[in-house]
């Protein structure tokens, strides 16, 4: 009987009836598993790492399926056996990272923290700050949590750019290329990264383009860390010329005395866009259809192409 492996107890328990023919059973890939040729789809946990794990994984020869609980994917596809598919969990995080994206953003430009530090040494300073309405926003990376993003922001009245791979129309926007950045960070007041990590985008957005941000600027990463030239935008906040909200930095988690943990203009949250109480139910309903497509003969969705 074919074997479908979740990472904790949580998930079979929830997970309701199976499929005919299917069986359930629990597994965190911390050891090899007991009946490797029965496994036919493996649901990885939420953090992942530690290559010594991926052995576990290439021990299983009837895998067809490696389901990553993120939209990230570019850590696992060097680690796949070549005998199965690998997915990712493309629309389990959308709501949750867009909430952040737009949090961030009105963290920053509204001083929310520095709201909280007054109320600790009980300081009343009704100050002006910056509004989200009205300023320009361009998302960079459109893919579904971009999309998801991209509504959000302009729900806040925004002027909402989009940029991705390739330009395109989609979804009633038009959307610029990556070449296209350069030419419209000038007019950028809030940057949005979301793109994946790939060799194109590995230090996209590097000193060159953060230099043509206008003065007060906002970088929001809610992609990856190594998609922003770290080097050069802490520069950029050194100077107090710009301003980030990083969920994810370079290097990841930050050091101990790296200059992220006390530049200027900055807000810090340690990765945690996908990391709220809408995640089990969003992934139990992407690893419903999943194993339902495996008792059905049907094709898996969120494929990755290696």
């Amino acid at each position: 009987m074919p074997v479908v492996t979740l990472p904790f107890a949580e998930l079979v328990d929830r997970f309701g009836p199976v499929p005919d023919g299917i069986e359930l059973d629990v597994w965190d890939v911390e050891a090899p598993y007991g009946r490797p040729d029965d496994v036919a789809i493996t649901f990885l946990p939420f953090y992942f790492g530690g290559r010594h794990r991926w052995q576990f994984v290439h021990d299983l020869p009837a895998l067809e399926l490696l389901q990553l609980p993120s939209a990230g994917y570019e850590h696992a596809v060097p680690h796949v056996p070549g005998h199965a598919q690998l997915a990712n969990g493309r629309g389990i995080h959308d709501d949750e990272t867009a909430e952040l994206a737009v949090g961030l953003a009105l963290t920053s430009l509204r001083e929310l923290g520095a709201f909280q530090a007054d109320r600790a040494n009980g300081i009343w300073d009704a100050r002006q700050t910056r509004s989200l309405a009205d300023r320009r926003v361009t998302v960079v990376g459109y893919g579904a949590i971009g999309s998801a993003i991209a509504t959000r922001f302009e729900a806040f009245r925004t002027d909402v750019t989009v940029v991705a791979r390739t330009a395109r129309e989609q979804d009633g926007r038009h959307v610029h290329a990556f070449g296209e950045l350069l030419e419209l960070a000038p007019t950028t007041d809030v940057l949005v990264l979301i793109a994946p990590l790939t060799d194109e985008t590995e230090r996209l957005v590097d000193a060159e383009l953060l230099a043509a941000l206008p003065d007060g600027a906002l970088v929001v990463n809610v992609a990856r860390g190594k998609v922003v030239d770290t080097d050069a935008l802490v520069a950029e906040l050194q100077s107090e010329r710009l301003f980030a909200a990083l969920d994810v930095t370079d290097p990841e988690p930050l050091p101990d005395g790296h200059p992220l943990w006390t530049t200027p203009n900055t807000v810090l949250t340690p990765h945690v866009g996908g990391n709220t109480d809408l995640s089990v139910p969003r992934s139990i309903e992407l690893m419903r259809r999943q194993v339902a497509a495996l008792a059905e003969g049907r094709p898996f969705e969120n494929l990755i192409e290696r």
